[in-house]
């Protein structure tokens, strides 16, 4: 053969697989790549071809479809008490991807989760029947939460601590999730959602996460007496008051300059909230040792999933005494989501013991089998079973006697801790009005544990407290859950 019809008979073979190759890496990867993405309309016309599954409070669904008028969606996604719920399943658009419960459970809901297919469904090919999601929120508590945080901006979340159940999860301000579900619609909506400066599409609860101020004095306390630096909470600390910061001329003041606070005791210090105490005690025990018990109520926890993933609540490291002072009291760069701060309440009710907080009981196919069960979730120590009953005891103090009055509920043992969290450079905004609490009634087993942040509200600066805002937002909850 010529050599140079050779050649270019190679090249033309050599072409030919060239070919072959890109065709097949189209067709086999870029092509599924393509079915995938969010842009591609036949994905949005399969999800939407049939009514979706439904997700689940207290035996009812919250959530429903309807059929749509023209157009090539047959169906939209729609939602009973949209605004009361929103915190909990977010939303499921045609115009947009879907958020918390939508978005972590789509393939349930839209029938493409594997699990969900039957034989027939494998030999014909259609999609399957769409499963549904059961959670384990309490009506009751969630509309106690939105009705009592009403116009301010913040955020609650309720927990049984024996079981991990979340009972509530609220954000304010909400928005009704229906507005996003028509394509049609969704856009004028979403750009007055985004657009509006209070954020009412932010998830307060689980994804804001913001200093806890006092309330973090809880978390000191326990690493003090689980590394033996005080025996017990009735023990008198050493604590000048004032408390000069380490390395500084800046005294630190306390809120009620007239309150015991030298050398206060630990249900002393709790009870009037003496910073003095708390940042001397947190220099004490050294920012690696606070750390580590932080740690162990989840504070640096990067994969804290419930099953929205929550954003990291903070403990800092690489600190100087200073700053390490400033975190005792929940100041310098200490960050919590009202979820972290429910679970310290939580683990110190539940004798030391955190179980794995949830808000999904069961995932269950069409016919209620079930795909997914939570319902005997993990269990860890966080603390001794004495360290708890005896900070139970103190924060009994700070509702019956100190700066949690505004907590307190007949029929019901009550704990609590109150926190004002400065805001802004030198606290030039208005601080965060912060409490976490347990509650326990006196004639059933029932049992609960709250975190309450209340952001900006119409009370004066001067009238902001964890005791005027927050405290009465977690009474109204704890009853709700006393009740049910």
């Amino acid at each position: 053969m010529n050599k140079t019809i050779r050649r270019a008979s190679v090249l033309t073979l050599l072409l030919v697989f060239a070919l072959l190759i890109r065709a097949t890496w189209v067709q086999f990867y870029e092509g599924q790549a393509l079915a995938d993405s969010k842009d591609n309309r036949r994905n949005a016309i399969e999800t939407y071809a049939e009514p979706l599954g439904n997700i689940i409070v207290a035996g009812r669904s919250v959530t429903g479809s309807a059929p749509t008028k023209g157009g090539d969606l047959a169906y939209k996604r729609t939602y009973e008490n949209g605004k009361l719920y929103a915190a909990v399943t977010g939303y499921a658009s045609q115009a947009y991807a879907p958020t918390q419960l939508e978005g972590i459970y789509q393939d349930v809901l839209n029938g493409t989760d594997p699990r969900l297919r039957t034989v027939m469904d494998t030999v014909t090919g259609t999609r399957a029947e769409p499963g549904n999601v059961v959670t384990t929120i309490d009506p009751a508590v969630q509309k106690a939460g939105l009705e009592a945080l009403g116009d301010k901006k913040g955020a609650a979340v309720a927990i049984d601590p024996g079981t991990g159940r979340i009972l509530s999860v609220v954000s304010t301000p909400s928005y009704d999730p229906t507005s996003l579900t028509d394509a049609n619609t969704a856009g004028e909506a979403w750009e007055k959602l985004t657009g509006d400066p209070d954020k009412p599409l932010t998830n307060r609860a689980l994804r804001q996460p913001l200093p806890p101020g006092s309330t973090f004095k809880l978390v000191v306390a326990a690493a003090a007496l689980e590394n033996g630096l005080y025996d017990s909470v009735d023990v008198r600390t050493d604590s000048p008051d004032p408390y000069t910061l380490p390395g500084t001329t800046t005294d630190l003041s306390n809120e009620n300059p007239n309150a015991p606070c030298e050398n206060a005791t630990i249900r002393t210090a709790l009870q009037y909230s003496c910073n003095n105490v708390f940042a001397k005690m947190a220099v004490d025990l050294g920012q690696d040792e606070l750390r580590a018990t932080a740690e162990k109520f989840g504070f640096n926890d990067t994969s804290q999933d419930v099953p929205v993933r929550a954003y990291t609540s903070v403990y800092p490291k690489d600190m100087n005494r200073s700053s390490t002072a400033l975190t005792g009291i929940g100041q310098f760069d200490v960050t919590a989501t009202p979820l972290q701060m429910a679970m310290v309440s939580a683990a110190l009710a539940n004798g030391g013991e955190l179980v794995s907080p949830h808000m999904v009981s069961q995932v269950t196919d069409s016919g209620g089998d079930v795909l997914e069960d939570h319902t005997d979730p993990d269990t860890r120590r966080i603390v001794s079973a004495s360290t708890a009953e005896q900070l139970r005891s103190a924060m009994r103090t700070v509702v019956d006697d100190g700066t949690g009055s505004n907590a307190q509920i007949a029929g019901a043992t009550v704990g609590g801790k109150t926190g004002t969290a400065q805001h802004g450079e030198n606290n030039s905004k208005t601080p965060y009005a912060w409490f976490t609490s347990y509650a326990k009634s006196d004639t059933s087993d029932k049992e609960v544990a709250v975190a309450v942040i209340v952001e900006q509200s119409d009370a004066a600066r001067s009238e902001v407290s964890g005791n005027g805002l927050a405290a009465p937002v977690a009474k109204a909850m704890m009853e709700a859950a006393l009740k049910g």
